[in-house]
């Protein structure tokens, strides 16, 4: 569908999961049944959050948390891809992107419960062993060697977008756009030939307007940010980023980072291990990676700016340029 059709509909389906929604944008025969399409849909990311949910007691991760040290626990193909993922951006960023944070994550009140004092002093003084360190993996099995929680919040979402995306290509649909809660991965062209285009949001947490604006073509991006997700401890406000080396919430932290890649697993993954890192090192691995990466800094008076790495938010940024990510 690389040009305008008088024969080509619209879709726009969506659905619940993870605590928001779905989406995906495609065009198809005007009589061609999107029911089809719409429950393998939910089915592909009901999978995933049965699969890595910390919010269900009898997810695959959880049960993971739940078993001892030293013993190889089966794991489903997704949650083996997933898990590999997390460990291989875990090692390349130093730690900054840890999957082993769901302690701290719990205990702030980014889970199933709330803040707790008690639990926030326990994640706060424990001896951590990254994730990479801690984990190993086999075929299609993980086993603990040290003490961890884990939690896949920063990477789970964006995996999902991919498998949506996966599912409509086997429905034979070539174009289209998914996403879920702001994650977005595009695959081909709009039908006119013109790339999908998506909205950078600026951080504001009292309304959404659009920061920039990017067409991709074959690509994802995904944003880690300050302004959408957070709890309130003590009358202050905390965002939902848990710093590995505090085991608490990031502070002086960049309002957001906005990464686009191949795949919005990866994508997802990285803009919350450039969060971590900050600006100044976070611009500097992105640059060491080939990352392309929108930071956006907020000053005491609240006031935003913006800075860019790679050849897509750079100084020599082509970003009205259809982005393809191979």
């Amino acid at each position: 569908m690389s040009k305008m059709s008088t024969e080509s509909k619209r879709f726009a389906l969506n659905g619940p999961t993870m605590g928001t929604r779905w989406s995906a944008l495609f065009f198809a025969a005007p009589d061609w049944d999107p029911d089809p399409l719409r429950k393998a849909l939910q089915c592909a990311v009901e999978e995933i959050d049965a699969q890595m949910s910390t919010w269900r007691e009898d997810s695959d991760l959880m049960r993971i948390n739940a078993a001892p040290l030293d013993v190889w626990i089966a794991v489903p193909a997704q949650m083996q891809e997933v898990l590999r993922l997390g460990l291989e951006i875990g090692r390349a960023s130093g730690g900054a992107f840890d999957i082993g944070m769901g302690d701290a994550v719990t205990a702030w009140g980014f889970g199933p419960t709330g803040a707790a004092q008690e639990a926030i002093r326990t994640a706060m003084s424990a001896a951590r062993v990254p994730a990479f360190k801690a984990l190993e993996l086999g075929d299609r099995r993980v086993r603990k060697s040290a003490p961890i929680t884990l939690d896949l919040n920063g990477i789970a979402k964006g995996y999902g977008v991919d498998r949506l995306a996966e599912t409509l290509q086997t429905f034979g649909i070539a174009d289209g756009l998914v996403g879920i809660d702001g994650e977005m991965r595009a695959f081909g062209l709009r039908p006119d030939g013109d790339a999908w285009t998506i909205a950078v949001e600026a951080p504001d947490p009292d309304r959404r307007t659009p920061q920039a604006i990017l067409a991709l073509e074959n690509a994802a991006v995904a944003t880690s940010g300050d302004y959408r997700h957070w709890v309130e401890v003590q009358g202050r406000r905390l965002a939902h980023t848990m710093d590995p080396r505090r085991g608490a919430p990031l502070i002086a932290a960049p309002a957001s980072v906005t990464v686009v890649a191949r795949t919005c697993a990866q994508a997802d993954a990285w803009a919350s291990a450039l969060m971590v890192l900050g600006a100044q090192q976070g611009a500097d691995l992105a640059a060491q990676r080939g990352l392309d990466v929108l930071f956006l800094l907020r000053d005491r008076a609240g006031q935003i700016s913006e800075f860019g790495v790679g050849p897509l938010f750079g100084d020599d940024s082509t970003a009205s340029e259809p982005v393809t990510k191979t």
